[in-house]
């Protein structure tokens, strides 16, 4: 009896094979089942298509064309933005082309009937309210990004500052004043529309210039330093600017009353608003309650500006100003938002843009063509000049001020969001929102390239960080 048992542990000792004892051969691979279900989901989806005809028009209501819509936009502005990505550029610049090209000046031209279905009037509208909605997120975000605490040679910034402004605001108002009613919108008085179009002149982004500056590895630098802290400045005067334009734009003569009102507005933010932040914030730590109090004191302070008929986004930008900086709580709740708002609600913007705006205007007549290449060159001739002009006088060497000033010749996204701040309060008509939301464009287009040649010029230890430049063997010089 011993021989048979021990035949019998032999074979339950031997390892099995794969697949051994089964009637079957081996089960279908990973990708064969794959395969497999995406043709049964096919057959199902091609046998079902007799049914969609009962839903009639309902496959087609307001909801589905606005889905739709959403959805040709975010991949459009997304596979754009990977492709700018891929050349050097920032990515909003790819997301801001692909707004553009969904509006008449591309989709609307080449294929009309697929701009109508995408972009029925229902569809615009429920669009231009997402929009609103990233923009009032965007500034926020700006507001909370606005740092003068840590500003250093503050001569320097605030000279460049003046020159980076001053001379572009004369230029877009020499403009205007040349070519009389051509930009102006039809409510805007001259000085108003010159007023707008020189104030957006002046517009340096200073999201898209701080992600120049990491790309392309200045964030460090002491141009990189010079330039964020010049174009936080920058913006601040910029709302500011645009604020008491849009008071003085109130309709039935109420100018006076809407800058007491945000005066009063300002005063109760100081006051009161911004200590019950600070407590807040170290009360309520990283609770997601926090996220809610910021957003709807964001989106609360925008209807406040809006009724006092200033924009929404100067309500925006002015809470975010407020918000206690510091705070890791706060830093972790603005890289949450600014993710949800720069990939999704932002494209939605950008289309917006892109519909109201068409290249078809400038068609074959040479004055139009002549404004643009004037405002394009005016533009950047200002810019550089005025901010590079500035830190050469204070004593920064010639290749690094012709450096800085391309640098905060970067208009981006800003520009556009104070452009089409003017042309919905009827500051400027389309043809001039079309031409400097081009050169907007152009110019946010131009500045890393200008900038990485400018580069090669510049001596590797002239751009150490602000704080230390290297000076001689173990020797460094304070800024």
């Amino acid at each position: 009896m011993s021989a048979p048992n021990d035949v019998l542990v032999e074979q339950a000792e031997q390892p099995r094979l794969p697949g051994a004892g089964r009637t079957g051969g081996r089960p279908p691979s990973g990708r064969a089942r794959t395969a497999l279900g995406a043709v049964a989901g096919l057959a199902a989806l091609g046998a079902s298509t007799p049914l969609w005809g009962v839903f009639g028009s309902h496959a087609t209501d307001a909801v589905t064309h606005f889905l739709i819509a959403v959805v040709v936009i975010l991949v459009t502005c997304q596979l754009l933005a990977a492709l700018a990505r891929m050349v050097g550029q920032p990515p909003v610049l790819g997301e801001m082309v692909g707004g553009l090209l969904l509006g008449p000046s591309l989709l609307g031209m080449t294929w009309p009937q697929g701009s109508a279905f995408l972009f029925q009037k229902p569809v615009i509208e429920q669009l231009d309210k997402a929009a609103q909605l990233g923009l009032v997120i965007f500034v926020f975000l700006l507001g909370c990004e606005l740092r003068t605490d840590r500003i250093s040679r503050k001569g320097m910034v605030a000279g460049s500052v003046i020159g980076g402004m001053a001379l572009p605001l004369l230029a877009g108002m020499g403009i205007v004043y040349v070519t009389g009613d051509l930009l102006a919108g039809d409510k805007a008085t001259p000085l108003r529309a010159m007023l707008f179009v020189g104030l957006a002149m002046a517009v340096t982004a200073l999201p898209v210039l701080a992600r120049i500056l990491t790309d392309l590895k200045l964030e460090k630098s002491s141009i990189g330093a010079l330039s964020i802290s010049a174009a936080a400045i920058g913006d601040g005067v910029l709302w500011v600017g645009l604020a008491f334009l849009l008071a003085g734009a109130g309709s039935d003569g109420h100018g006076i009353k809407i800058l007491v009102l945000a005066f009063v507005l300002v005063l109760v933010t100081a006051l009161c608003v911004r200590p019950l932040l600070a407590m807040l914030v170290r009360r309520l730590g990283s609770s997601p309650f926090l996220t809610i109090v910021l957003v709807a004191g964001a989106i609360g302070y925008s209807v406040l500006t809006q009724t006092i008929q200033l924009h929404a986004v100067v309500g925006a930008f002015l809470f975010g100003v407020v918000v206690p900086r510091d705070s890791p709580a706060v830093e972790e709740i603005g890289r949450k938002l600014e993710g949800f708002t720069l990939i999704i609600l932002l494209p939605l913007f950008f289309a917006g843009v892109g519909l109201k705006m068409s290249v078809g205007l400038l068609g074959t007549d040479p004055t139009a063509w002549l404004v643009l290449a004037a405002v394009l060159v005016a533009a950047v001739a200002t810019k550089v000049i005025g901010a590079g002009g500035a830190v050469r006088l204070a004593g920064l060497p010639a290749r690094e001020a012709w450096c800085f000033g391309v640098l905060m010749n970067c208009r981006g996204v800003t520009e556009v969001v104070v452009l089409t701040i003017g042309y919905q309060a009827d500051l400027i008509n389309q043809l001039a929102y079309t031409v400097m939301v081009m050169v907007a464009v152009i110019t946010t287009a131009l500045t890393g390239p200008l900038v990485r040649r400018s580069l090669n010029r510049i001596p590797h230890d002239t751009l150490a960080a602000p704080s230390t430049r290297t000076a001689g063997k173990g020797d460094t010089v304070r800024q």
